[in-house]
């Protein structure tokens, strides 16, 4: 409500109040109209001195300082001192959509504090359990002082890999600290998606007969299927996750690779028919170091931090990446790419001759 009206309203009591007492003791229009202009005209006055000086420009200034605070110092100077035509209602607007804001900025603060606590945690985890055991290792070949050869190169095999691990550990954070802050740059190019399923099928053709687990890709290799994006980097993701199915999968199992095209995307899928994913764990699954199976997950081996880097690989290409599972028969794990169209060549036109 503007400041005049509020203020005619006030008045308009005042004199209304005044002016109706004094026709019941004097009887008289007359009289009753003079104190109704007069009050009305000088209560009008008295009113607006007062609340424009001690309680209107307050809220205006209140509501300067908001406005200004929540467009920000160089927006500010651009659009010059902002002064609202009616600062009451404006002010409890700003107000509550300046609680609702930084309820909003609170609330992702506490998120962020839980969450570096718990990477704090983790990492340190992490870090200590391979630094131990090379520790371990190193102070039983000391006391041992090499005299057993075989139990030395034991150790030295199992130190090794510890060390290995904790290689593998500092690249996968250096590689996904560099992919939020946007340092590794996307490459798109246009392939042919069933030629890269095929390569890596036979990158890891070998790992998936050490685990005894077959490799199917559901569509032919002949099919031309081709996207937009970065080559590397989504066989990266391809990589990731097919050796994570081999990690959880069944002996004897299978993991398929499905591709469905959609109107300006190509879905891929990859099913895995392992041990499955409790729903609960569902939404945590692309949280750095998260395990569903801490035990299993660590005599396993790896970072932990794979399907943290797929996550923010497919995000990079801004694109989406989901899992489904179901406990006890396996788990599917499907991204988004940008579809590319096949440019066909004209057919060859046979020249007729006359």
């Amino acid at each position: 409500m503007n400041l005049r009206v509020l203020v005619l309203i006030n008045s308009a009591a005042v004199a209304i109040s005044l002016s109706a007492v004094n026709y019941y003791f004097q009887h008289k229009w007359y009289d009753m109209m003079i104190t109704f202009l007069v009050t009305l005209i000088s209560s009008y006055i008295v009113f607006y001195y007062l609340i424009e000086k001690y309680i209107y420009s307050k809220i205006k200034l209140i509501y300067k300082l908001i406005h200004n605070l929540k467009l920000g110092r160089d927006l500010r100077d651009a659009l010059g001192e902002h002064v609202s035509a009616n600062p009451i209602k404006d002010v409890e607007e700003e107000v509550k959509e300046w609680a609702r804001l930084k309820k909003i900025e609170v609330d992702d603060l506490k998120k962020q504090e839980r969450f570096r606590r718990d990477f704090l945690s983790n990492i340190s985890h992490e870090f200590k359990t391979p630094l131990f055991a090379i520790q371990g290792y190193i102070e039983a070949l000391q006391d041992d002082d090499f005299e057993d050869k075989e139990l030395a190169a034991n150790f030295l095999e199992k130190a090794s890999k510890n060390v290995d691990r904790l290689s593998y550990l500092i690249k996968d954070l250096d590689e996904i600290s560099k992919l939020e802050s946007g340092e590794i740059p996307i490459n798109y190019i246009k392939f042919k998606i069933n030629d890269l399923i095929k390569d890596v099928f036979e990158l890891l053709e070998l790992k998936a007969k050490h685990h005894n687990i077959k490799l199917t890709f559901k569509q032919k290799y002949d099919d031309g299927i081709y996207v937009n994006a970065d080559r590397e980097k989504i066989k990266q993701v391809l990589v990731n996750l097919i050796d994570n199915s081999f990690k959880y999968g069944k002996e004897g199992g299978e993991t398929s690779v499905s591709i469905f095209t959609l109107h300006e995307q190509v879905l891929v899928e990859v099913t895995d028919d392992g041990m499955g994913i409790e729903e609960k764990f569902l939404p945590r699954l692309f949280e750095r170091f998260f395990r569903t199976d801490t035990s299993r997950s660590r005599q396993i081996g790896g970072s932990g931090l794979g399907l943290a880097i797929v996550k923010h690989i497919i995000e990079a290409h801004q694109q989406t990446i989901n899992v489904r599972s179901t406990e006890g028969l396996g788990s599917t794990f499907g991204f988004t790419l940008q579809k590319t169209k096949q440019i066909l060549p004209f057919p060859n036109i046979p020249v007729l001759k006359s």
